[in-house]
């Protein structure tokens, strides 16, 4: 056999090597994904969604982060849903979340071990978004939770989420800013929250509509941080419409269209 014929077969044997490694890897990474998110009592409670009928099949991940994977999942009709499984094994965001929990009379006396607070926080934006949605806000419509998964309406077609604000400037910026305003108002004085962590990371805009999301943090206006909170969510829509060119009203002049009644 010549050199050459030798080399290339070696290189052959190398590239299935390394191809081999390359698969191994990518199993190994994908089963502890799922390790991580799906322990035995998430399996259990996802196994109860399907046996209510609540929950017809669980496809793929569509949005990933450090305290949840939310999941695209079909009913038994075959109408799109959204699944969020919040990681028990994170305990990352523990401190995050006692800032929101505290000071809401929703949920008094919490235990603060990770498992319980984590089950709490999908409660709390089960709640929320039920509020929300119930004062005609456009937010996904919330169809149960059950421990640390929460199923709702997903915002999208075909498993396909919709675009976030932050990656889809609309058209007509001046007409949705003014829109995203209403909805901070009416959230305030007909639903008597305030979302506490509003950007452009969690408005999606669909059919031409903003739709609000990440609903876990709101809290009444009763909170000791709701002044802090409602300002900043303003501060943050402002930042973003500011750099379309709109027009955006002042920080005070809108926090007070948002409060008062009368306006």
């Amino acid at each position: 056999m010549s050199r050459k014929a030798h080399e290339r077969i070696n290189h052959k044997e190398r590239a299935i090597e390394k191809r081999d490694k390359m698969l191994k890897h990518d199993i190994s990474s994908e089963r502890a994904t799922v390790e991580e998110v799906f322990d035995n009592a998430t399996f259990m409670v996802i196994y109860s969604l399907l046996k209510k009928g609540i929950l017809g099949e669980l496809n793929g991940v569509v949005n990933a982060g450090k305290e949840s994977r939310v999941y695209w999942g079909k009913d038994l009709k075959g109408k799109d849903l959204a699944v969020k499984v919040y990681l028990t094994s994170s305990a990352e965001f523990k401190k995050g979340m006692l800032k929101y929990i505290h000071g809401d009379y929703r949920f008094k006396r919490v235990k603060h071990d990770t498992k319980s607070l984590i089950f709490t926080w999908a409660k709390k934006e089960f709640r929320n978004l039920e509020q929300a949605y119930n004062v005609n806000i456009r937010v996904p419509k919330p169809i149960a939770v059950k421990n640390n998964v929460l199923v709702m309406e997903f915002i999208g077609k075909e498993g396909i989420r919709a675009p976030s604000l932050k990656n889809f400037y609309p058209k007509n910026p001046d007409k949705i800013y003014k829109m995203i305003l209403n909805y901070v108002k009416t959230l305030y004085q007909k639903a008597d929250l305030i979302h506490g962590d509003l950007s452009e990371y969690n408005i999606m805009i669909w059919n031409k509509t903003p739709v609000i999301f990440d609903m876990s943090q709101a809290v009444p206006s009763t909170h000791p941080l709701a002044d802090e909170l409602l300002k900043r969510d303003i501060e943050n829509i402002n930042k973003f419409f500011k750099r379309l060119n709109v027009k955006v009203y002042p920080i005070k002049k809108a926090c007070k269209m948002v409060v008062n009644k009368n306006n």
